[in-house]
């Protein structure tokens, strides 16, 4: 929740100057309304936002639907059964013996249309966290229809993308944990999600009990051109950056349009499951609209 009218303007100043040090180098189109301005005096639960931050400083407990479009705007798939305030951050539990969205949060978040995007969040597993073979952990974005779920042939058709973070560990080992981006997009070969074979960390694994910040940069592709951008980094290290993609070859489809929340085990299969509960605690949520 943003504390203050001086954090916001910091924002938008922030944006501006940090995209450079940071990133350098399925619905009907719908009209929108205006988006409501971060700075501005009221507010509503339903807005759409083009920028904001999500600090989680709540009361323990959990987090309902209207206090979560009180934080994020309008937000749909919200699932208060599998969220809790800790100590001013939000934990996330993934149900033991259940794989896919069901055993954990799959939600959506409404922003304005944009052709141009960042976004940032901390993460941290349990100190006693089952790494199994791994799911989708944190919000990326959705470009056009959003596409997700090994539907390939509907991003290859030009119906929009995705661009998420997996945690993933090749043979269910603690010697071998990482995050590695997960992308949708017009371009793709595979019949479900591309890493590009990105990885962080490079060797050895992430560590239970960490905070890691992880970031997303993406840019609209022009035309039918490849020119469009995918940016991911980890604690500010650039695991991903590909200026070749495109994610769509109308305008009403390459644009981002949402950004969604993917918390759980897996894939589908079996093998991405867990015989214990997990929590995974997200804090410090961010975007930012550059260019609509």
């Amino acid at each position: 929740m943003i504390n203050n009218q001086h954090q916001l303007k910091a924002l938008s100043l922030c944006t501006i100057l940090g995209f450079g040090l940071l990133f350098t180098g399925c619905q009907e189109d719908v009209t929108e309304p205006s988006a409501i301005i971060d700075a501005d005096a009221a507010t509503e639960a339903r807005a759409i936002y083009s920028s904001r931050e999500v600090y989680f400083t709540r009361s323990n407990g959990q987090v309902s639907s209207s206090t979560a479009s009180s934080d994020f705007g309008n937000v749909s798939g919200w699932d208060a059964g599998a969220t809790y305030i800790s100590s001013n951050t939000l934990r996330i539990t993934l149900a033991a013996n259940v794989v896919g969205t069901s055993g954990g949060m799959e939600s959506r978040i409404d922003v304005s249309d944009g052709t141009e995007y960042w976004l940032e969040y901390k993460v941290r597993f349990h100190s006693q966290f089952d790494w199994s073979r791994g799911g989708k952990v944190g919000w990326g974005f959705q470009v056009g229809d959003g596409v997700t779920g090994c539907r390939a042939s509907d991003a290859q058709a030009g119906n929009g993308g995705s661009m998420r973070a997996m945690w993933y560990s090749p043979n269910s080992s603690d010697s071998r944990v990482y995050f590695q981006p997960y992308l949708y997009h017009q371009g793709m070969t595979s019949n479900c999600g591309e890493s590009f074979g990105a990885t962080y960390p490079s060797s050895g694994a992430l560590s239970r009990g960490t905070w890691y910040t992880i970031g997303f940069y993406m840019k609209s592709n022009t035309g039918s051109s490849y020119n469009g951008t995918a940016e991911m980094k980890v604690n500010g290290s650039t695991v991903l950056r590909r200026d070749n993609i495109k994610w769509a070859s109308s305008d009403s489809k390459r644009k981002v349009k949402g950004l969604y929340y993917s918390v759980f085990r897996g894939g589908s299969q079996s093998y991405w499951g867990s015989g214990s509960t997990g929590y995974i605690y997200f804090d410090d949520l961010k975007w930012a609209r550059i260019s609509s």
